[in-house]
């Protein structure tokens, strides 16, 4: 992957590249400051590329005790990406009736306490075409990769009928050429191509001006909470629409175009710091950011209000999610011994999550 992503920095002039989508993710070891797969893609980002990546799939995961918490994979842990969580449309065109994904990973990301999401955006049974069946033309030969999803998860392929109720068959060999597929890696691609249509629209932009244009435009009209059951489990999920799990909200693309306000600095997502005297957990922003720059910019003017504490830059106070200090799960967060819950523990963002939620 880092090999991939310098051929890209390479041939970035050549090629006029400026948007990188990477719908993957692998748990965090270190800081992001010593990871190598981080360092990359800051690279891109200072060459000039929109670097756009998946949140994660875990936010369901409470093997830590934190309910989903600070399970954000890398590289989007790395401040300077735009990262994307997912939201499910329950096929409605409003994005009112939208609801973030319990899957969805959230922050913040372990070690550094990065704010993460950045944003969400449509990533729950997204619709898209998949490669047809390919057979290797060497004698004994296999089925190449993509032809793995539909043998494994033919539910997931979507037939002709779903366009024209009069052909009836769901004989995976009759299928159309469209599959269904659910996760951050689905919602990645959304923020990707906003980006390149702002790109397109104003090829001037930065990576920080993009990514701060897509963050504060983002809706952020969301209730305080959701309720997902798993049809398969029966298990009971409830999200909160804090900052950790939308981040500066849903992505809107036409408000992004529309949006004209000047951008200086950078863009980095902010950390969040525990203040121990006060019991509460507060996000403080690089100094020359574009947050800090101006009234336009201001904390709550990118995060919305309904995701802190009474409208404050506090975003919790002493009922923190994970408990409180004295809880083992507090210290998986903010402390510094623990990297991760099992050291066997993999991430791979097209397989956490195939069906998705109802």
């Amino acid at each position: 992957m880092i090999a991939a992503i310098q051929v890209a920095i390479n041939l970035q002039s050549k090629l006029h590249i400026r948007v990188m989508n990477l719908s993957l993710g692998r748990q965090v070891f270190e800081s992001y400051t010593l990871d190598p797969l981080c360092q990359a893609v800051e690279a891109a980002w200072k060459k000039g590329i929109v670097v756009v990546a998946a949140a994660g799939n875990s936010g369901r995961d409470n093997s830590m005790g934190t309910s989903g918490y600070a399970t954000i994979t890398s590289p989007g842990n790395d401040p300077y990406v735009i990262t994307v969580g997912a939201m499910k449309t329950a096929g409605s065109p409003l994005r009112s009736n939208s609801l973030i994904a319990s899957y969805s990973s959230k922050g913040p990301t372990l070690l550094d306490h990065v704010v993460k999401p950045d944003i969400v955006a449509p990533g729950n049974r997204v619709v898209s075409l998949y490669g047809p069946p390919f057979v290797n033309p060497n004698p004994g030969g296999s089925y190449y990769f993509y032809e793995a999803l539909p043998q494994q998860y033919p539910q997931n392929l979507v037939f002709f009928s779903y366009y024209n109720p009069t052909f009836g068959s769901s004989n995976p060999s009759t299928a159309s050429d469209y599959y269904f597929l659910s996760g951050t890696s689905m919602a990645t691609p959304v923020v990707s191509g906003a980006a390149a249509l702002l790109l397109q629209a104003n090829g001037k932009l930065t990576p920080d001006q993009v990514k701060a244009r897509l963050m504060k435009t983002a809706y952020k009209a969301f209730p305080s909470t959701s309720t997902t059951v798993d049809p398969v489990t029966a298990a009971t999920y409830v999200s909160q629409y804090d900052i950790f799990t939308v981040g500066a909200g849903y992505l809107d693309i036409g408000a992004a175009l529309a949006n004209s306000d000047p951008v200086t600095g950078s863009a980095l997502s902010p950390t969040a710091v525990y203040d121990s005297t006060q019991n509460a957990v507060y996000v403080v922003t690089a100094a020359g950011s574009t947050w800090d720059s101006s009234v336009l910019w201001g904390t709550s003017v990118v995060w919305g209000t309904n995701v802190f504490v009474n409208g404050t830059s506090v975003v919790w106070g002493g009922s923190v999610c994970w408990g409180t200090s004295t809880d083992a799960a507090f210290s998986v967060v903010w402390g510094t011994s623990v990297l991760w819950g099992t050291s066997n523990q993999v991430a791979s963002e097209t397989s956490n999550v195939i069906l998705g939620e109802d």
